[in-house]
């Protein structure tokens, strides 16, 4: 179990550094980026998130 925890921690990690990266090095495109999704309806956000949430999984699972 103390495997999963640092496998976890380390993903959580890394996605923080592919955030940072953009934050860091685009801030007024991520910024008009927020602001446009701020206006979009609550079933596109969740469509898209749940994209997002099976194009991880798949990777996921090709890189296991």
């Amino acid at each position: 179990m103390a495997d999963f925890g640092q496998t976890l921690l380390m993903a959580i990690a890394l996605m923080m550094v592919l955030e940072g990266v953009g934050l860091f090095a685009f801030p007024a495109q991520w910024r008009q980026t927020v602001s446009a999704m701020s206006r979009l309806p609550n079933d596109a956000l969740r469509v898209g998130g749940l994209v997002v949430m099976v194009l991880g999984l798949l990777l996921l699972f090709l890189a296991k």
